[in-house]
């Protein structure tokens, strides 16, 4: 069984989605590859796990790292996954490439893999913010594509990189 709840933050409104345990969804507002059918099956309760998500959210927004990140558990296939947890490697405060990316999953598989590849996974990550997917920029440095839209991505980086006080979030 699949639980939500909505959280309205400095960015806009977001779905959340949990298993009980562990974080799974986490979309904004009219998102590129929301979950909506996950979200509309999801019983709508408050649980613990959704506390831990707002006390992390509340210490982002506030222009801090937060230190404890709560039980995640993306669902993807297997190269999805890599990068993903690649994406939690990405400094605080920093970004990287998509060909970065694709050369550092060519050399731990061995299997060459392309920036448009790893574009696609970072972009279908269902767990927007902590899976920080918005640290990812062109190999020139300028912002692409991002699911939640380029005005949160630039908000985003900007937060990150200039600790600006945000605001603090709400559950609905």
């Amino acid at each position: 069984m699949d639980y939500r709840c909505e959280i309205i933050t400095p960015v806009g409104k977001m779905d959340a989605v949990s298993d009980g345990e562990r974080i799974v969804g986490l979309w904004f507002a009219g998102q590129k590859y929301r979950n909506d059918e996950k979200i509309a099956g999801a019983e709508k309760k408050q649980l613990p796990i959704f506390e831990e998500l707002m006390s992390w959210l509340d210490i982002y927004f506030s222009g801090k790292e937060p230190k404890n990140m709560p039980p995640l558990g993306p669902a993807g296939s297997m190269f999805r996954q890599k990068v993903w947890d690649m994406l939690m490697d990405i400094p605080y405060g920093q970004t990287t490439t998509y060909g970065c990316l694709a050369h550092r999953i060519t050399e731990n598989t061995g299997k060459k893999a392309c920036a448009q590849a790893i574009g696609g996974a970072v972009g279908h990550n269902p767990i927007s913010i902590l899976i920080p997917c918005h640290r990812v920029v062109a190999s020139d440095g300028g912002l692409t594509g991002y699911a939640g839209g380029l005005e949160v991505k630039k908000y985003l980086l900007k937060l990150e990189q200039e600790g600006i006080f945000a605001g603090v979030c709400k559950l609905l």
